[in-house]
């Protein structure tokens, strides 16, 4: 397994660490989740610029890389819902969008293709990242602010929350616009299942 392979293996692994951090009480721990997610995040951007910088590209990378990224990003949401952060509907639209993708790339493998991450996939991601990022200050600023510095109150909080709302908003309609121009770009392949 080349190292690019490796990292994008690695971001499986610090997804479970940093759910585990996540749950875990005190402050500490959500600090050390907000930097394990921030390392997950370095190694998508890592993996796939070495594989082209290295002519390391492969067949695992095309495909495993999205899906590490589908576990990093669902399980910091799905997280989010039950810590009562986001709303349920949200996610699920996301999941549906990832649903949809993921199995038109397992149906263009029975026909022998990788269907690669596009250019609105990785900025897709980039966007769930940055909200998941702002999440976890927000996370961390009402637990550091309430206990120990004392600037966290109600009003504070609404005003985050709404915030919060409009970036997964934001979010969310990228996510799912970005799905829908996947499968227009890539309508041969299940076009083709229905004359199979």
């Amino acid at each position: 397994m080349n190292l690019p392979n490796k990292l994008t293996v690695s971001r499986i692994i610090l997804a479970v660490a940093f759910v585990l951090f996540l749950y875990s009480k005190g402050l500490t721990s959500k600090i050390i989740a907000l930097f394990i997610f921030l390392l997950a995040s370095l190694t998508d951007l890592l993996d796939g610029f070495l594989a082209k910088r290295t002519n390391q590209i492969t067949d695992f990378g095309k495909l495993m890389d999205p899906i590490a990224d589908k576990i990093l990003v669902l399980s910091a949401l799905l997280a989010f819902v039950e810590m009562g952060i986001i709303p349920g509907w949200m996610v699920v639209a996301i999941i549906f969008r990832e649903i949809v993708v993921t199995g038109l790339r397992l149906l263009a493998l029975t026909k022998g293709r990788v269907v690669t991450a596009s250019r609105g996939g990785k900025h897709k991601t980039a966007w769930q990242m940055l909200a998941i990022f702002f999440i976890l200050l927000f996370i961390i600023f009402k637990e550091g602010g309430a206990k120990y510095f004392g600037f966290w109150n109600s009003s504070v909080e609404v005003f985050y929350r709404d915030i919060i709302f409009l970036v997964m908003f934001a979010t969310v309609a990228f996510t799912l616009s970005s799905g829908v121009s996947y499968l227009i770009r890539n309508k041969e392949v299940y076009s083709n299942a229905k004359t199979d």
